[in-house]
């Protein structure tokens, strides 16, 4: 009797560092959208005392390049056993803590900082679950 090897089920990188990324984006312009239709009006103070505001291309631009930076440097030092595991533990943290850093200083109004804190939890699952992929 021969034995099979069980096969081995891959997926490529590219396809889901591209596609945790364009969902991610999808997920967080659906919540700043729903933010906007509860009231959010995303404006705040700049340094130097300047009103600003958060427009959709900034919360695209702020979930997708640092989600597709992450999602790539670990994809392309996976082979290192302790990559993947840190990266689990590292983006969760990061997308949590910039809720602290970022979105609660500024002097957003109720709306706003609930809208963006839920962006950034929003990256949390997505991360997790391309990392996942990645190690599969």
């Amino acid at each position: 009797m021969t034995a099979t090897a069980t096969p081995v089920r891959t997926r490529p990188a590219t396809l889901v560092v591209v596609g945790a990324v364009l969902v991610a984006v999808v997920v967080n312009l659906a919540i700043y959208g729903i933010g906007r239709a509860a009231g959010a009006d995303y404006e705040f103070t700049a340094a130097g005392g300047s009103p600003s505001a958060v427009d959709a291309l900034t919360v695209a631009g702020f979930t997708a390049v640092p989600l597709l930076v992450g999602l790539t440097v670990a994809a392309l030092l996976r082979r290192w056993s302790w990559v993947i595991p840190t990266a689990l533990v590292v983006a969760p943290v990061l997308a949590v803590g910039t809720i602290l850093v970022m979105t609660v200083p500024a002097d957003f109004d109720t709306a706003s900082t609930v809208a963006l804190a839920c962006c950034h939890l929003a990256l949390v699952p997505t991360s997790v679950l391309a990392l996942r992929a990645l190690r599969d």
